[in-house]
């Protein structure tokens, strides 16, 4: 980030008012009426329907619109475990896209305890005041069992984003680029980099999607999950221990289809690009930094398919494209959860879009003149408005069929 960047992101959260948030009421209270029916005596009223129906809820309070977002700091963007404090602009920016895009309401919830039992205890003591709970910027693999315990001991949806809004928004492309470059999921050779909450999710999700886990090498800092390192990995890294003499990240490349990284800036050389099969495809992820640049990539592949985090390079992937429609989508069905059936629909929908023809207010707003679906656009573009009409009904459908919604 340059200097002159960061002084006017600091002013833009400086600004007139501090942060990005201010809680305003959508309900008259200008007249002493106003006044009596906002809070006493005419509160009363829905106090008591709820008490009657607790499933009125819904229908008199914020609770069925409302998403908790909720951290401790433990991992925040790649600034590591900065605390609750300064985890507070990340959690207030990701209230603002889940209004702006999917106009859902959201507390932002910024927890002082690191503590797995002491986390899923408090989320439990406020899940009532929520439709929903968006885990964000917890360190893994304490992440995985936190959202595992909150989905099954709660009845709303608990959706932990940087493993599957990740997940899925990778899954999406990827389906797209594999079939743009001629290869098919079943026989596919995937080397993911980085075996933290959004890798091992990512692996997940492909495998319910046809990529088979022996076509997989997951790597983490010291090199491949092997069998031989089974012992010594936690779980969630030991289920996608394989049988193989690859010990290092130039190791594994070696003929491998797709790269997916979500671990660091700079980890890819060309000559591990090189040494890649035929019309390979790198999705390097980490941000700022890719593991790769493009420019470097594409100087040593003309056959290459590459997308990044980035907004300044093709095919940016960007859960903005999947965290507000999903929960939009589980609110509006009254969904207990969200499910794995919910995920691959959010995939194949946001894949299917990037099929179709892009509307004219999306290349206006893009300052582009053209743009169809080829090596250089796999993905939606965040600001596309069919987003908000198309992913919630997808969702919506998948709800219904697998029997988590709760709509009559």
């Amino acid at each position: 980030m340059s200097k002159e960047f960061h002084e006017k992101a600091l002013n833009y959260h400086r600004g007139r008012k501090p942060g990005k948030l201010y809680v305003s009421s959508h309900k008259s209270i200008h007249t002493h009426q106003g006044l009596s029916l906002a809070y006493t005596p005419g509160v009363a009223a829905p106090v008591r329907e709820i008490l009657k129906n607790p499933n009125t809820i819904n229908e008199y309070t914020i609770k069925g619109n409302l998403v908790a977002v909720i951290t401790d700091g433990s991992a925040v963007l790649g600034l590591g475990n900065t605390g609750p404090f300064a985890a507070k602009p990340v959690m207030e920016g990701k209230a603002v896209l889940f209004k702006r895009f999917a106009d859902i309401d959201v507390f932002d919830i910024e927890l002082d305890t690191q503590d797995v039992d002491e986390i899923v205890n408090t989320i439990k003591n406020i899940a009532p005041t929520f439709g929903g709970i968006n885990l964000e910027d917890i360190s893994a693999p304490r992440c995985f069992e936190i959202e595992q315990r909150l989905i099954d001991e709660l009845d709303i949806p608990v959706f932990h984003d940087d493993q599957h809004g990740t997940a899925i928004i990778v899954a999406a492309g990827l389906l797209n680029a594999l079939e743009i470059q001629g290869k098919t999921p079943d026989i596919v050779q995937i080397v993911c980099a980085g075996a933290g909450s959004a890798g091992i999710a990512i692996l997940n999700l492909l495998t319910e999607l046809g990529v088979k886990k022996e076509n997989m090498l997951l790597v983490d800092r010291n090199g491949v999950i092997s069998e031989d390192r089974k012992d010594k990995v936690n779980k969630y890294k030991a289920e996608f221990a394989l049988d193989t003499k690859k010990e290092t990240l130039n190791d594994a490349m070696s003929g491998a289809d797709v790269f997916i990284g979500v671990a660091r800036g700079n980890l890819l050389t060309k000559k591990m690009v090189k040494s890649m099969a035929v019309n390979p495809i790198i999705f390097a992820l980490a941000n700022p930094d890719p593991e790769i640049s493009p420019v470097d990539a594409f100087a040593c592949r003309d056959d290459l398919l590459m997308a990044t985090g980035r907004s300044d390079y093709p095919n940016q992937v960007n859960n903005v494209l999947g965290f507000p429609y999903i929960f939009r989508g589980a609110l509006d069905a009254k969904s207990k959860e969200i499910n794995t059936e919910m995920k691959i629909a959010a995939v194949h929908a946001l894949k299917d879009l990037a099929k179709l023809p892009v509307p004219g207010d999306v290349l206006q707003t893009y300052n582009i003149d053209s743009l169809s679906y080829g090596r250089d656009y796999i993905i939606p573009k965040p600001f596309d408005p069919r987003l908000i009409n198309i992913i919630p009904k997808a969702i919506i459908k998948a709800a219904i069929s697998s029997g988590v919604s709760r709509l009559n």
